[in-house]
């Protein structure tokens, strides 16, 4: 039977690192998907996830030794985010420098109101340095003639890229060079509209610039590159932007972050590890465990205010905050942001709201248009589980119509209304009751009582208490049943022969089934280990008459000696587990009785305990029970009343 409490407990462990938010164990049918959802529940890209392969996965062969990936994955550490920030910056500079490559030195000699000034570059790659001897051409050039050769190769020799003072020059006022400044209307975009000077004429500084825009009433935005731009290589008698104003951003809305699903039309069909689509898993329900995170409110952001570049305040608007959804089965965390399931169940997104439903409900049939059914719930089904399909719960399972050849498996009750109808691989298991209307041709487990208003048709069925088969047509034809306590049925056997009926009570079912295991599995034992022994002894034989064998032979010796040794190990640990099974089946108090209202048919097998008693005529309403170590007939007992009442109201017809 699938483990719920197992899963829900290691669910819950989970949950637990969860809020660490350090570490995270997940698990897929490939590496790639175990990967994704370490991903999603760190909440972190793929790329940023690091991880240890805890078991790793194997796609089995022929449906068995099917093997998921498991991993323990981890945000990645604050050295190697360095390191990457590191190589990112290290990028960056190579391709500005890819940029940069082979720029030649510049020189740049202009006049300020103190005197004439040089700025030299110094070049970049394979570009050329300046030369001193340019130098005077550029000054005579602007009409300098006073200047000192030693200080220009000084500044030339550093190339600082500053502009350092190295003449005097005749100034003509009137020939200076003119800055007008305009500011758009929205006072967002600030423009200035350079007039070159004339000879003599003083260029315009950066300190110039600053002073014109401030006369101007721009004081914040300033494009620097731009400007530094301007005082090297001006542009005259066009418009040249310079300052830029900072738009308000209004502050994010808040917003819900689901942790599942909100889409419920999505389907997401999971790959196999071959590569190949199973239909059958549709992945419809979100299975949740109570405690659980299912979703989480950001709150609202502020808004940055924005600036002209006349540095007025441009306010912005903060985020709206929203109301949390809060549905059925959800409360709110100690964080007042965090919305957490109250229950197992399945969560879903209804009208807004984040609900956690107990009960998931099937409309119509399990088949492919639902896939298999997994919950953490009860399970009910309107219609019928039809061939090739599995329902697992941790509640109940209800299905109205029939179950044909497919799996159900519930910690809870399972009721089926129309029957089983079943083949050789329909398996039925439930932790608590089984109650249907017929039972035929199926594997049915349960580990309280089976209880059938028709019959029981060629079936191995297995209760920890009771077997009741009560109706019109209550009999139990061919197959093997076990019972805990009692096989209480109107008629048991078949009247013609060729169908065999086997009835066992008054033992651990369970206990019972692995003890016949055990049993068959010892005599396979013994057979091999009497093969090996007698293959070992030939060889040992051999080897002492002629005081040696072959390489060949020698190995296959040592191989036979160590699978010898390795088989009676095995069969210690089972006669030791069979000793164990054996103590505590003699320990039940319960010797257990079979029971049949009408008749029970000649040819039927009963065991009660290790006691067997062959049908060999007829009998009528009449009681199997154990006295003095053989099994005596007496006259017809009625089941508990545990068994009419049927299963949380229902009746057992």
């Amino acid at each position: 039977m699938v483990d719920f409490v197992q899963l829900q407990h290691a669910m819950k462990e989970r949950l637990e690192r969860d809020r660490a938010i350090h570490a995270v164990e997940a698990e897929g049918t490939t590496l790639e998907e175990a990967v994704a959802a370490a991903a999603a529940l760190l909440n972190l890209p793929v790329r940023r996830i690091e991880y240890e392969v805890a078991v790793k996965g194997s796609p089995g062969f022929l449906g068995t030794g099917v093997k998921d990936w498991k991993i323990k994955a981890y945000e990645r550490v604050t050295a190697e985010t360095i390191k990457e920030e590191k190589e990112a910056a290290a990028a960056e500079e190579s391709a500005a420098a890819e940029m940069e490559a082979d720029r030649d030195g510049e020189a740049f000699v202009h006049l300020f109101y103190d005197g004439a000034y040089l700025k030299v570059t110094a070049p970049a790659g394979r570009g050329k340095k300046v030369n001193s001897s340019v130098i005077p051409g550029l000054l005579a050039a602007r009409g300098v003639t006073g200047y000192d050769m030693d200080v220009i190769s000084a500044v030339v020799r550093d190339e600082a890229g500053t502009y350092e003072k190295i003449g005097e020059y005749v100034r003509s006022h009137v020939s200076d060079a003119m800055v007008a400044v305009e500011v758009t209307a929205d006072e967002m975009k600030a423009y200035v509209t350079v007039t070159g000077p004339a000879a003599g004429g003083c260029d315009i500084s950066r300190e110039s610039y600053l002073a014109v825009l401030r006369n101007n009433k721009v004081s914040s935005g300033m494009i620097e590159e731009v400007l530094t731009e301007l005082v090297d290589k001006p542009v005259y008698r066009k418009p040249v932007q310079v300052a830029a104003g900072l738009g308000p951003v209004d502050g994010k809305d808040a917003y819900i972050q689901y942790n599942f699903e909100t889409d419920q039309t999505r389907v997401n069909i999971r790959e196999t590890a071959n590569g190949r689509v199973d239909f059958k898993e549709l992945n419809i329900i979100q299975n949740v465990i109570e405690g659980q995170p299912l979703a989480v409110k950001r709150p609202p952001g502020q808004g940055t205010p924005g600036c002209t570049v006349t540095g007025k305040v441009i306010p912005a608007k903060d985020g709206k905050d929203i109301a949390l959804p809060l549905g059925k089965n959800v409360h709110l965390g100690d964080d007042e942001a965090t919305i957490i399931a109250d229950m197992n169940g399945q969560v879903i997104l209804a009208n807004g709201k984040i609900n956690v439903e107990p009960v998931y409900t099937v409309q119509g049939n399990v088949n492919i248009k639902t896939g298999n059914i997994i919950f953490l719930g009860t399970v009910i089904i309107t219609g019928n589980v039809e061939d090739g399909f599995s329902v697992k719960a941790a509640g109940n399972i209800e299905v109205n119509g029939t179950v044909e050849k497919a799996e159900l498996d519930a910690e809870g009750d399972i009721i089926v209304h129309q029957g089983i109808t079943g083949r050789a691989d329909t398996l039925i298991r439930s932790g608590r009751s089984i109650w249907a209307r017929f039972i035929n041709n199926a594997r049915v487990e349960s580990g309280n009582m089976v209880v059938v208003s028709d019959g029981i048709i060629n079936s191995q069925v297995s209760a920890f208490k009771r077997i009741i088969c009560q109706g019109k047509r209550a009999s139990i034809v061919g197959g093997h049943l076990r019972a805990g306590e009692e096989i209480n049925a109107m008629n048991i056997g078949s009247p013609t022969s060729g169908t065999e009926t086997i009835c066992e009570v008054g033992f651990d079912p369970k206990s019972k089934e692995r003890l016949d295991t055990l049993v068959a599995q010892m005599a396979e034992f013994q057979k091999t280990f009497t093969e090996i022994q007698n293959n070992a002894q030939t060889l040992i034989n051999t080897k002492k008459q002629r005081k040696s064998l072959p390489e060949d032979k020698e190995q296959y010796l040592a191989d036979l000696l160590d699978k010898r040794k390795e088989l009676a190990e095995r069969i210690q640990a089972n006669l030791g587990e069979t000793a164990e099974i054996k103590k505590y089946l003699n320990s039940l108090r319960s010797q257990g009785r079979v029971s049949a209202s009408a008749k029970v048919h000649q040819g039927t097998r009963i065991f009660i305990r290790d006691v067997e008693e062959k049908v060999r005529t007829e009998y009528k309403a009449v009681t199997f029970v154990l006295e003095n170590g053989l099994v005596r007939a007496g006259a017809y007992e009625e089941p508990s009343e545990e068994a009419k009442r049927g299963p949380d109201g229902y009746s057992a017809d």
